[in-house]
């Protein structure tokens, strides 16, 4: 499925959730500032959308604006991280360790917004059994093991593209049932699987067509 087509989370559709991110980033910056308050016009304006939309956006997660005074700032705050997962742990394998997988497992910012990345896997012997900020990296054939004693709900794939495939379908077996992808390979998955492919290179491809696009017109 493209990156553009129209998927449903529940009743929201999945052009809205990635823009309640958005709007969340934007509203703590102001709680912050101590505002108490928001408006959808104000939100609208700073994250160059309509203010209709924002609206229309804000009404998947069950909060309602008061006329003319807008958002209470601490309950949107509040329902959007619940809403988006952010307030709840879930517990994440990274495969690859590679620069790109050893970043992520250092990013400690995942952890705020609900990611931890538990345990590493990789199959060159000079990375497994070292730890990245303490993240302990074991070989791929630990996996059913590791597994039953962590219990992890997410892999994460930053391998070399040409294996992509075959560590999706490891990591399926081993009963991981959500997946977040950074290859540039779109795997395939049974129908139950969640997949977020997140290719770098993909986004690269659409900048650089838009920055050929501006230089010559």
């Amino acid at each position: 499925m493209a990156n553009d087509e129209l998927k449903f989370y529940g009743k929201i559709p999945e052009p809205a959730l990635r823009r309640l991110p958005w709007y969340l980033a934007y509203v703590k910056l102001l709680k912050g500032k101590g505002d108490t308050v928001v408006s959808s016009t104000q939100i609208a304006k700073e994250i160059n959308v309509d203010a209709s939309q924002v609206a229309k956006d804000l009404s998947f997660v069950n909060i309602s604006g008061k006329t003319r005074v807008g958002y209470g700032i601490d309950a949107l705050v509040d329902i959007l991280e619940n809403f988006l997962g952010f307030t709840s742990q879930h517990k994440a394998f990274l495969f690859g360790v590679g620069r790109l997988g050893a970043a992520l497992m250092r990013d400690s910012g995942l952890n705020r917004y609900g990611l931890e990345i538990v345990a590493g896997f990789d199959i060159r012997e000079d990375i497994t059994g070292t730890k990245i900020d303490g993240i302990p990296v074991f070989p791929i054939e630990a996996l059913p093991e590791k597994q039953k004693e962590y219990g992890a709900a997410i892999g994460i794939i930053t391998v070399p593209v040409e294996n992509a495939q075959e560590a999706t379908d490891f990591i399926i077996a081993n009963g991981i049932k959500t997946l977040w992808n950074f290859t540039p390979f779109r795997i395939r998955v049974p129908e139950q699987i969640v997949v977020q492919n997140t290719s770098i290179y993909a986004h690269l491809a659409v900048m650089f067509n838009r920055m050929n696009e501006n230089s010559t017109n």
